[in-house]
């Protein structure tokens, strides 16, 4: 519940979720991806959505209060061969509305994506975020998340 008596909702998310899913990225300054809900982009992003949407091994969530959805990530799983073969979870593009951040959204879900994690029996769940996301950091520090890596990306188109 929040501060004005709203539920706060966490469910996988829907087709019809996607250009709010899309504009809370696009809101994110801070990165930079050029996400941006258009009818130029929205072919592109009806197609990640209708992959990630088939696949077993991804769960994209939303956050919706009051109707609105004011927070998205998406949790996907991997195989290993370290640590004995162990499943990892990976949690991947973390958004929260700027206007809801700080009142719980972010922990909740990452909460029900770790619960998810567990209940498939993921031994490690990670996460990366861009270095210029210091607020995010040390939310996901409180959640007790490590530093442990260097991250590395190169584009390759």
């Amino acid at each position: 519940m929040s501060a004005d008596g709203q539920e706060l909702v966490i469910r996988e998310a829907r087709s019809g979720d996607l250009p709010a899913i899309v504009r809370l990225h696009e809101a994110d300054a801070a990165i930079g991806q050029g996400d941006v809900w258009s009818d130029q982009s929205r072919p592109a992003y009806e197609q990640a959505f209708a992959e990630i949407d088939r696949h077993p091994d991804h769960v994209l969530y939303v956050a919706e209060q009051g109707g609105e959805v004011v927070g998205t990530l998406l949790l996907s799983f991997m195989p290993g061969l370290t640590g004995r073969g162990a499943r990892h979870a990976v949690l991947r593009a973390v958004q929260v509305s700027a206007d809801r951040r700080s009142g719980g959204i972010g922990a909740q879900m990452v909460a029900v994506a770790e619960a998810e994690a567990a209940r498939r029996g993921a031994s490690l769940c990670e996460l990366m975020s861009n270095m210029r996301r210091v607020d995010a950091h040390r939310f996901y520090e409180r959640l007790g998340y490590a530093r442990s890596h260097y991250g590395f990306k190169k584009r390759l188109r």
